[in-house]
């Protein structure tokens, strides 16, 4: 009997082990930048692929450099926002989640999308407007007489 509750235990354990690494995450954050590329992939299990495109200065070299971020999602709301952000360029804001480890059912890289925000254009951003009014007529004299 002391046998049986002991593999219950230790096989508890392991589920709930390997359910942690699977489900959690080892870290979060977000990145900026333009999609680049959005595919679904997949023989089995489909899942979103996608490159997020950070642009970049190089400082060593003076240069610009672009810096691609590789990403999976697996979320139909987060996946029609990204699809939105590759049809009209917008710059986003992606925030992930990078899990332990990389599992074939789950997609091909560790960092996964929870959200996208978009950024507004400052091109976009309304500007306050002051009314304008008339400025004092001065009582100049004219000089026609002359």
């Amino acid at each position: 009997m002391k046998f049986k509750i002991t593999l219950f235990i230790i096989l508890a354990l392991l589920v709930g082990v390997g359910y942690y690494l699977t489900a959690g995450y080892y870290s979060k954050g977000e990145r900026a930048g333009t999609i680049s590329k959005l595919s679904e992939r997949g023989y089995v299990f489909k899942t979103y692929e996608g490159v997020l495109n950070e642009g970049g200065y190089s400082g060593e070299t003076g240069t610009l450099t672009p810096r691609y971020f590789e990403f999976s999602c697996k979320v139909d709301t987060t996946i029609t926002k990204l699809q939105r952000a590759l049809k009209t360029g917008e710059r986003i804001t992606l925030k992930y989640s990078e899990k332990f480890f990389q599992f074939p059912w789950n997609g091909d890289t560790k960092y996964f999308i929870d959200d996208v925000e978009f950024l507004s254009h400052p091109a976009q951003v309304p500007v306050q407007t002051f009314p304008q009014h008339p400025a004092p007529v001065s009582e100049a004299k004219s000089d026609s007489t002359l």
